[in-house]
């Protein structure tokens, strides 16, 4: 075998490892958001700690995000991404093994510090091991699509697994896909760092974390709404003070926080991943508390959804270099707002045609959209800053799914009925979509 086709082949092996990572991240959260019915009955939990299942997992990610792509930068892509992948196995079988619903939250929180540190991680390195920018849209591509082949496998395996073996064993089909990443990585994928002087901004991090944390309580904690925003709004000029004052050292350096760029394609994820996460919490939970479909139905109706993504996400790098990046954003955003909005009109998801038109449409716009954010995000930056770059995505990705989660759930139990409910929930998360798409066109291309 000749070197090209050595390196050709280890590459497409590191791929594979990469897209591993994502995969125990996002078949996490699709089947958790299938079992939340199972789960509530199960611990006798409420509609609120529901939302702390799934907003525990999202908001440690979110808040973690940003130092987990300094720590891969500082320390090591690869061997941050080994230690967040054993850190999400601990959680997963704390999840798993959880005896009352404090736990479980719990187990859920542990896995997002692991998911923190893994995505950030496996984005940068494929930022630095493709160094053509051709290349590197297509590898992004595939990792994308990573996203698509959870989203298909989460769902129709754990609405299977919740049916024969109960909801613990969606947590426990985790593990052994984050053993096979901790285990092979550092066998196959190249270390790589760049320090650069940085250092973990805790300052940062912790008024950062804060004003995520305060914003979650503020979506979920009704009585605590006007409270918590002045904790968050606090936490947030606290954090941009200490952030100025870190200079080259802060979280977040300043000069990101200026670049228009970068701050429109973070807008442009964030506004997806509030409409998206918020039907993937509300629709399986209205078709199984209604009765309209077991588990395993459950799962095999949101396959439109993620069949369409993994279908077309891998087109996404060709079609952004032909049709232009900003287009194609705009565009995957319509095609999702178009689909919630759909789903608003489907009656709590019981008119199944219009739901699953609704879920089709809106596969179609995750796969044109989600390659060209977070090409968009690396690309926006030097290839020193790729770890920051990826992360501030990342995390921009997982505030709308924490908002998403919180804010949709809770106006969907502020309805008068489950129908008017759902409704409301499902119009406003299109709403904040189409806001999207007038950021995703004021970006550069």
């Amino acid at each position: 075998m000749s070197n090209a086709h050595a390196a050709h082949a280890d590459r497409r092996t590191i791929l594979f490892i990469l897209c591993l990572a994502v995969l125990i991240a996002q078949v996490d959260t699709s089947v958790v958001n299938l079992a939340v019915h199972a789960i509530g009955v199960g611990l006798h939990a409420p509609l609120p700690a529901l939302q702390w299942v799934l907003d525990g997992y999202n908001l440690s990610y979110a808040a973690l995000l940003m130092t987990g792509g300094t720590l891969a930068d500082l320390l090591g892509r690869r061997r941050v991404l080994q230690v967040g992948a054993a850190v999400f196995v601990l959680g997963s079988l704390l999840a798993g093994l959880a005896p009352n619903i404090a736990a479980l939250i719990a187990g859920r929180v542990l896995a997002g510090i692991g998911a923190a540190l893994l995505l950030p991680a496996s984005l940068a390195l494929i930022r630095v091991i493709w160094a053509d920018p051709h290349e590197r849209a297509h590898a992004i591509g595939v990792w994308a699509g990573a996203n698509g082949a959870a989203l298909a496998i989460g769902p129709t395996l754990g609405g299977w697994l919740i049916q024969t073996a109960g909801w613990r064993s969606v947590f426990l089909l985790i593990v052994p896909i984050g053993l096979a990443v901790l285990l092979w990585a550092p066998r196959a994928i190249p270390e790589s760092r760049d320090a650069q002087g940085r250092r973990v901004d805790l300052p940062g991090q912790l008024f950062g974390g804060l004003a995520l944390a305060a914003l979650a309580v503020a979506a979920i904690v009704q009585r605590l709404l006007w409270p918590a925003v002045v904790v968050a709004l606090l936490a947030a000029l606290l954090f941009v003070r200490v952030e100025r004052r870190a200079g080259a050292g802060a979280m977040i350096p300043l000069p990101l926080l200026r670049n228009a760029r970068l701050a429109a394609v973070n807008g442009v994820a964030a506004a997806m991943t509030f409409g998206m996460y918020g039907v993937l919490f509300l629709l399986p939970l209205n078709w199984l508390r209604a009765n309209v479909l077991d588990a395993t139905g459950a799962g095999l109706a949101l396959l439109p959804m993620s069949l369409a993504f993994v279908a077309l996400s891998h087109r996404s790098g060709p079609w952004s270099k032909r049709f232009g990046t900003r287009r194609l954003m705009a565009g995957g955003m319509a095609l999702i707002g178009a689909g919630i909005a759909v789903l608003a009109c489907s009656h709590a998801g019981q008119r199944l045609w219009l739901a699953e038109a609704g879920l089709l449409l809106t596969g179609v716009g995750m796969a044109l959209n989600t390659g060209p954010v977070l090409a968009s995000a690396v690309a926006a930056v030097e290839p020193a800053r790729a770890g920051t770059a990826s992360a501030m995505v990342n995390t921009a990705r997982m505030i709308g799914a924490t908002l998403g989660v919180g804010v949709l759930g809770s106006v969907f139990a502020a309805g008068s009925n489950v129908g008017a409910g759902f409704a409301a929930a499902m119009a406003l998360g299109a709403a904040v979509v189409f806001a999207g798409v007038l950021l995703a066109m004021s970006a550069d291309a």
